[in-house]
């Protein structure tokens, strides 16, 4: 297991220039870990098969298009859009949201944020390319995800009024 982490960590040392990209290279995966984690550590099987249905559709969609469109990269490489470390991110950090709620979903979507930023920053992607890989992981795991039976809090907003909602999924 050390072994396994020493090389997401340093892998793309030659690649990751900086701490932003490398974050966000490891972020990519530990987002849809997270996800199966929290899954497993709740004996949720079904949970597991929305993820793996989502991630899945997410990596045909987005390899799909990058391979069909042709788009360069601000560096002058190939396969630019949709960008893949946003897609399975924001996939992943949906899947969460959905399943389990806000509470789970505000810091899953936090970090898929700063995955799609680091491309951009890094100058893997362009802004679009984030939009799109962002708006293909979260539809991709809308279609595949149902709410977890368990008490749920999300925040309550309106024009004059702030609270939070307690529900339960029977």
């Amino acid at each position: 297991m050390a072994l396994l982490l020493f090389s997401l960590l340093f892998s793309n040392a030659a690649v990751a220039s900086d701490g932003v990209e490398r974050v966000g290279d490891i972020l990519q995966i530990v987002l849809p870990v997270s996800g199966a984690g929290i899954a497993l550590s709740r004996g949720d099987k079904e949970g597991l098969k929305q993820l793996a249905r989502s991630e899945a559709l997410t990596l045909a969609l987005t390899f799909g298009m990058k391979y069909t469109i042709p788009a360069t990269r601000p560096d002058g490489g190939d396969h630019s859009f949709p960008s893949g470390h946003t897609s399975i991110s924001f996939s992943a950090a949906e899947f969460i949201r959905e399943r389990y709620g806000w509470n789970y979903g505000i810091p899953a979507y936090v970090a898929a944020s700063y995955a799609g930023y680091s491309r951009v920053d890094s100058k893997r992607h362009y802004t679009r390319d984030v939009l799109a890989g962002a708006a293909i992981g979260i539809g991709s795991s809308l279609l595949f995800t149902e709410p977890y039976k368990d008490w749920f809090m999300q925040p309550a907003v309106a024009s004059s009024f702030y609270g939070v909602n307690l529900s339960h999924v029977w």
